[in-house]
């Protein structure tokens, strides 16, 4: 009998003989579905078009937020802001008009705040789901040949970070499970300092993504969810065919964050990591990336490098392959 898959993302090897099934390439197809890439591109003549879709199943706090954001940060991976969102929201039997006007009303506010504008979805109540389940579409206009792609980061570039790790993972653990936390001796001011963590810093990577537009010498964004940090470095060398080299030490955690995931067992660098953006670039543009997320605000620094071979994450300092999984560490607490 087959084994049933665990909570999570499809495994990487499942993905591709999935998308092996179906149409994936065509003439007006810029950049398609594969590991690593957060968003597709296509031509629709001038500008293209990025899309992107997301579900939220992890959170219940603020899902109609975490939707929007979520999906919006692939997006700007593209180098480009979302413009137009399309939602689908199921609700399980016993919902309530409250219950659907509260997500309706957390995606307007999200939507607001970054500019986008609903142009449509679907909305049911289905015995199919349990609780709340938001999917989002996100489109945004792009000049072509201005495509930023997690498989352009190049043998040589310097990996940088902004922002810090697991702010997302860190806010679901202490909204969702704030009471097993503080049962196991974790203080109220952490956990509470986690929740809001959603708010500030928050976990948009708009914000950085646009601090570093027009940098010559910018090839990647990325932007790392379920599996963490650890998965999303993996995926930048899966992408671009590239074996990374990781300084641990650079990686800088939320101490918040950390100390909640830490406290139910979980491990920080594989747990949800919105709210960092991983970046690829050449050297010689390393100190200008830097410079302008500094002045923007955002926490920044430079955690590894890429290098030819095999699509490996290794240690810097003791060579150790790091490990990674696509199955979050926050699965463990919804399991």
């Amino acid at each position: 009998m087959a084994e049933p898959l665990p909570l999570g993302k499809l495994a990487p090897d499942l993905l591709e003989r999935c998308l092996a099934l179906c149409p994936t390439e065509a003439a007006d197809v810029v950049l398609g579905p594969s590991l690593g890439e957060d968003a597709a591109v296509v031509m629709t003549g001038e500008p293209c078009l990025v899309l992107k879709s997301d579900p939220i199943t992890f959170a219940t706090d603020r899902l109609g937020w975490y939707a929007v954001h979520v999906a919006a940060n692939d997006v700007a991976t593209r180098g480009v802001d979302p413009r137009w969102m399309l939602f689908t929201l199921l609700l399980p039997p016993g919902a309530t008009d409250e219950q659907a006007l509260q997500v309706f009303a957390q995606v307007g506010d999200a939507c607001q705040g970054i500019g986008l504008v609903l142009v449509g979805g679907h909305s049911e109540v289905t015995s199919a789901v349990t609780r709340p389940v938001v999917s989002t579409s996100l489109a945004a206009p792009m000049p072509e040949g201005r495509t930023l792609a997690t498989r352009r980061l190049r043998p040589g570039d310097d990996i940088l970070m902004a922002g810090e790790y697991p702010v997302e993972g860190g806010a679901v653990v202490a909204r969702e499970f704030g009471q097993a936390l503080l049962a196991a001796g974790v203080p109220e001011e952490i956990v509470s300092r986690a929740a809001y963590a959603l708010d500030d810093p928050g976990i948009s990577v708009l914000p950085a993504a646009r601090a570093l537009r027009g940098i010559e010498g910018l090839h990647a964004l990325h932007d790392p969810t379920e599996g963490g940090v650890a998965c999303g470095l993996w995926e930048m060398a899966k992408a671009a065919g590239v074996s990374i080299t990781v300084d641990l030490d650079m990686l800088p955690e939320a101490a918040a964050g950390g100390a909640v995931c830490r406290a139910l067992g979980l491990a920080p660098l594989s747990t949800l990591a919105s709210g960092a953006l991983l970046i690829g670039c050449d050297p010689s543009a390393t100190a200008r990336c830097l410079e302008c997320l500094r002045v923007a605000g955002i926490p920044c620094g430079r955690v590894g490098s890429a290098y030819e071979g095999p699509a490996v994450v290794r240690e810097r300092g003791t060579g150790r392959e790091l490990a990674w999984s696509v199955t979050d560490e926050i699965t463990k607490l919804f399991a």
